[in-house]
């Protein structure tokens, strides 16, 4: 069983440099951001636009809504795929998803341009590609550092 799974292994490691991703999608989690900035429609809004800019993406939409008693979520439609956050004021957190695909846009830059403008404490990120895939025009070539296969047990 060992060495069946050695040899898989060993076959996913030559594949690996032979796939291309579809896009990017960086998790993110942003802790200890300031609670009366994170409640802000407006403000969440406007950073939400912006990390979309400062990443390189091309805008179709955005839709934002503020909860009762508080909390914002919302999403901005890109042409290379969306920016979501949701809040939770009473925690000083937000969640933000990142996803873009092609090589116009990257979501890092809109890491980083959030992470300066929500003025979180810290932050715990995971840079997942999708839609791995092995095409050879694909300029995507993805840099795997997780170990993660998939394998069938007969």
């Amino acid at each position: 069983m060992c060495e069946n799974n050695a040899g898989l292994y060993k076959k996913y490691q030559e594949a690996r440099y032979k796939l291309r991703s579809l896009g990017r999608h960086v998790l993110v989690e942003f802790y200890g951001c300031k609670k009366e900035r994170i409640n802000e429609l407006k403000f969440i809004e406007s950073v939400m636009y912006g990390a979309a800019e400062y990443a390189g993406a091309t805008v179709i939409d955005g839709v934002f809504h503020k909860f009762n008693p508080h909390g914002v979520s919302g999403v901005v439609v890109i042409a290379e795929s969306h920016l979501a956050i949701h809040t939770w004021l009473e925690y000083g957190y937000a969640a933000v998803d990142l996803f873009t695909c092609g090589d116009e846009a990257d979501p890092w830059d809109a890491f980083f341009y959030l992470n300066k403008k929500l003025e979180a404490e810290s932050n715990t990120t995971m840079d997942l590609k999708r839609g791995l895939l092995d095409v050879p025009n694909l300029k995507n070539k993805v840099d795997f550092k997780e170990k993660v296969f998939t394998a069938s047990v007969k």
